[in-house]
């Protein structure tokens, strides 16, 4: 089996508009939630949300080429274009079926399918664009990437919730150290801040009225947020041998099914996908030194998180920091993990634990040390990253500093 490497990082999200920049606003702890714009009534105007600012696609795509694109597609085809960038990899000198491209979505072309909806059902409209379904089929958001960088090999989207970004990189973690591509572009996108997309989340009574506060007493709950984040992995050996800067090693990759609850998370579950990354990564839970949680802020979700982390790290949980991104970035669903994982491997390389902003005083049922409002000095070695969706889809990768 080979080695797998990390050499290039692409994030376009409410942190900012790179990597660089939404590192720093993670790291400093400084929260990007604000109103929501897409509302048609005060009850959406007065959700705040974590939404991107300060992107105009006319300045990446051209006109023709945006009639294609939905959010979701640019935010994917950015970010893979800063992580290339990044990698310095050259993929036109690689055989193009050897590369891989996995993009995990969970909602699609959402702002075109809130979009064509409302010309629809409110506007009577009797055609719509000839683009429209091209630009929601979740299966884009790959596509385009593919398109952009000419990548020929095995290209698909995942869909799974809030694990689909995981579980992409997992999957094409895989694909690499088994031999069956030399390099992959992998990770999630998410557009999902519509009227709709709203008012479905403000119907199941998980959304924050303030802010993120994950692990903290007195959280309301998740902030939805929306963007990008993509990684350049490839086999180790391969990047050594052309003097790429190796951001980090993954090392292992688990996932387990709740098979209990379309909604309600288990912490069983949760501790079998960190357990199965570890056992995959061959290596001992006393190794970990970090998490980076899924952490949304909801009740059910951080203490049965907490209750997990304790399954599998026992008396040593309160000496492994814990943080969570969401209090910073929201929860962009699909991208989450993506994200999260670009965060925690720029912890590998800084050594800089970003903490969980907003805390407010810790909760008992949540026994783990948060990393409350700033950011800590710590050398890791070693790190889990948590993905945990509804349907009980869990997922966890294990990455190591190199």
């Amino acid at each position: 089996m080979r080695r797998v490497a990390v050499t290039g990082i692409g994030m376009i999200c409410a942190g900012g508009l790179t990597a660089g920049q939404s590192w720093e606003t993670v790291r400093d702890g400084i929260s990007r939630v604000a109103p929501a714009q897409a509302g048609r009534d005060r009850s959406t105007a007065a959700i705040p949300v974590a939404a991107i600012a300060g992107f105009d696609p006319a300045g990446h795509f051209e006109r023709n080429q945006l009639v294609a694109l939905d959010p979701v597609a640019q935010y994917a085809v950015i970010a893979a274009r800063e992580a290339i960038a990044q990698s310095g990899l050259a993929l036109a000198d690689h055989a193009p079926e050897r590369t891989r491209c996995i993009v995990g979505s969970g909602t699609g072309g959402e702002v075109t399918h809130d979009h064509a909806s409302r010309q629809v059902y409110d506007q009577g409209a009797s055609r719509l664009h000839p683009m429209t379904v091209p630009k929601i089929m979740l299966s884009a958001v790959a596509s385009h990437v593919a398109l952009d960088l000419q990548i020929k090999g095995g290209v698909y989207a995942v869909s799974s919730a809030c694990a689909s970004a995981a579980h992409a990189i997992g999957q094409a973690f895989w694909d690499i150290r088994h031999g069956m591509v030399d390099v992959a572009v992998a990770g999630g996108s998410e557009a999902c801040l519509t009227y709709g997309c709203l008012k479905a989340w403000q119907a199941l009574h998980v959304l924050s009225d303030d802010l993120c506060r994950p692990f903290s007493l007195g959280r309301r709950g998740l902030i939805l947020g929306e963007g990008a984040a993509i990684l350049v992995l490839e086999a180790f050996e391969t990047a050594q041998a052309r003097g790429a800067d190796i951001l980090a090693e993954i090392v292992g990759f688990g996932m387990s099914c709740d098979a209990a609850s379309i909604t309600a998370p288990d912490a069983h579950g949760m501790a079998r996908a960190m357990n199965s990354a570890l056992a995959d990564a061959r290596l001992p839970a006393t190794a970990v030194d970090h998490v980076n949680a899924h952490g949304t802020g909801t009740h059910a979700n951080d203490q049965t998180e907490s209750h997990a982390l304790r399954l599998v790290f026992g008396d040593r949980l309160p000496a492994i920091p814990v943080t969570a991104n969401k209090s910073v970035l929201g929860h962009a669903l699909g991208a989450s993990g993506a994200l999260e994982m670009a965060v925690a491997i720029m912890t590998l390389r800084t050594g800089i634990i970003p903490p969980t902003a907003n805390h407010l005083e810790a909760d008992p049922g949540c026994a783990v040390d948060c990393v409350p409002n700033a950011a800590r000095q710590a050398h890791v070695k070693t790190l889990l990253s948590n993905s945990f969706a509804f349907g009980g889809l869990n997922a966890s990768l294990a990455v190591c500093h190199v």
